[in-house]
């Protein structure tokens, strides 16, 4: 099934016009064959009137005391000629037969409404006849006047329009289907003015689509903008959500921390911790109601990614690990920067804890989707564990003491914007992990 608008017209207009110009076609042809054909029915006609009123009887016997005045008839094999037949076999017959009779009785039916026979060089005649009857005084006399000329003159002529009508037909279609693409081009250019709006909303540089335009899609852009006025409620229902759920578990969460210092030293630890998990699973809940939402931004890569570096070089400098960034200027991602850089943060920061001297991060675009690619010289992961270290709860090392969550918060916010997250072998000997962003809402 055809997805393309522009060309299921396209289609559609070639179509029309080929089925068109067909029948125009055949219609002209029909036509101009059947006046070429009347007119020399009418020439042979002529003739034969003139036949006629040249041919009397006298003292019983035939004559012609007058022939047509045609010098194509005193033409041997010119491609004209005519023929008197008597009841009584007398024979009278242009020169141009020369000593050819056309004979009357094996006349066989011709195209256009003509007998046919063949001519004195052995081409095809087309013969046009009339029975006549001529009065004498001692009776009457029937005579068969027959005048013919060469099919091939006919079809000569017949050809030539042909070949002129195709070629104005063609000329005629080519400039049918140049304008079917000028009116397909000027009849989809609003939606492509439409395509531009909803980019700019989606980009964050407008909140709604531009009124106006053609009376058929001004129903759509109504329908859009009030959907996005519907999208901007639910946001803003969703933020006052999570505000309230953050600030109803902040109290009871500060009170079971502080009931957990009363209790033995073994407990107070495990409590403790059990705390924080619930604190960390709450805020990445808060987090997930929040994705999704606010994706109409547009984040420099190269900027977020020096702005994170910045902050977690520190950490590194005492182990002599050497940062090594290759991004472009240009890239940017159709993320909320917040977003994208707890993504990103997350899987750098495991990049600093493993890196033994060096940690790779680069962006290029491939395909329709921009690849992040972490890597560090690490000892790695082993290849049969790579596909689980996303999971939740997951330690890269069991000496790690963080809560496991930070891969599997970055799987989230990657999945929320239509992104995945892959992991391999990297080949400075340590971890690789790809984070691919669909380009442009994907």
């Amino acid at each position: 099934m055809m997805q393309s608008l522009r060309l299921r017209l396209v289609i559609g207009a070639m179509v029309a016009v080929v089925l068109i110009l067909l029948l125009v076609g055949f219609g002209l042809s029909r036509i101009f064959s059947d006046y070429v054909a009347e007119r020399y029915r009418t020439d042979m006609s002529a003739v034969i009137d003139q036949l006629a009123a040249g041919l009397e009887l006298k003292d019983g016997k035939a004559l012609l005391d007058r022939k047509p005045a045609d010098p194509r008839f005193d033409l041997p094999g010119s491609g004209l000629y005519w023929q008197i037949v008597s009841e009584r076999g007398e024979v009278f017959r242009s020169r141009s037969l020369w000593d050819l009779e056309i004979p009357v009785a094996a006349l066989v039916p011709g195209d256009y409404g003509f007998s046919a026979t063949e001519g004195p060089d052995g081409a095809q005649l087309f013969v046009h006849s009339r029975r006549i009857l001529v009065e004498e005084p001692d009776g009457s006399r029937n005579f068969t006047l027959l005048a013919a000329f060469d099919r091939s003159v006919m079809d000569d002529a017949l050809l030539d329009y042909h070949s002129a009508i195709g070629f104005m037909l063609a000329l005629t279609a080519a400039v049918l289907v140049a304008a079917a693409f000028l009116q397909i081009g000027i009849g989809l250019a609003p939606l492509a003015s439409l395509q531009s709006d909803v980019a700019l909303v989606r980009s964050g540089l407008s909140r709604a689509v531009k009124e106006g335009g053609p009376r058929e899609l001004r129903p759509l852009v109504g329908e859009l903008n009030h959907l996005l006025r519907e999208r901007e409620t639910a946001i803003e229902r969703a933020r006052a959500r999570a505000s309230d759920l953050a600030h109803g578990l902040k109290t009871p969460l500060t009170v079971l921390l502080q009931l957990a210092d009363n209790l033995p030293l073994a407990q107070r630890d495990l409590a403790r911790q059990q705390i924080d998990l619930i604190r960390q699973r709450a805020d990445r809940q808060l987090q997930s109601a929040r994705l999704g939402v606010e994706q109409m931004a547009v984040t420099e890569l190269a900027a977020l990614v020096g702005k994170l570096v910045s902050v977690l070089k520190p950490v590194t400098e005492h182990r002599g690990v050497a940062w090594r960034v290759e991004i472009d200027e240009a890239l940017t991602v159709d993320m909320d920067a917040a977003d994208l850089a707890e993504a990103l943060g997350n899987v750098l920061d495991n990049a600093t804890r493993f890196a033994a001297t060096a940690i790779h991060v680069s962006g290029r675009i491939e395909g329709e989707r921009l690849l992040i690619d972490v890597e560090d010289d690490g000892e790695g992961v082993a290849e049969e564990a790579l596909s689980g270290i996303a999971g939740r709860g997951v330690h890269l090392d069991d000496k790690d003491p963080g809560s496991g969550l930070g891969l599997a918060i970055s799987q989230d916010v990657l999945t929320a914007y239509g992104g995945s997250m892959r992991f391999s072998r990297s080949s400075m000997g340590g971890l690789k992990v790809s984070l691919a962003v669909p380009r442009n809402g994907g």
